[in-house]
């Protein structure tokens, strides 16, 4: 029992630092390839799923809203309008 005991004592934390180390390592390939940086063009507003294999989005893309549906088939373009204003971001 005191020998599972100390193996557990040992390799939990040697176990959480490798996953800790993995995680900076990623983060830091991501960082120097680019992934993640800079401004989105895209952004979704707003998802519903509708059953489940198919899922409503509004994504707004350059000033426009689209609606589409996603399903197993692919994506739908349904309608399109001017983009909301958000909160906070209206003029003064």
């Amino acid at each position: 029992m005191a020998w599972y005991l100390l193996k557990l004592v040992v390799l939990l934390p040697l176990i959480a630092g490798l996953v800790w180390g993995c995680l900076k390592l990623a983060k830091s390939v991501q960082v120097r390839a680019g992934i993640g940086t800079g401004s989105k063009s895209i952004r979704i507003v707003e998802t519903t799923m509708l059953s489940p294999t198919l899922k409503l989005a509004v994504i707004e893309f350059h000033g426009r809203e689209i609606l589409v549906s996603a399903s197993r088939q692919g994506l739908t373009r349904l309608a399109e309008a001017p983009a909301r204003v958000r909160a906070g971001e209206g003029s003064e």
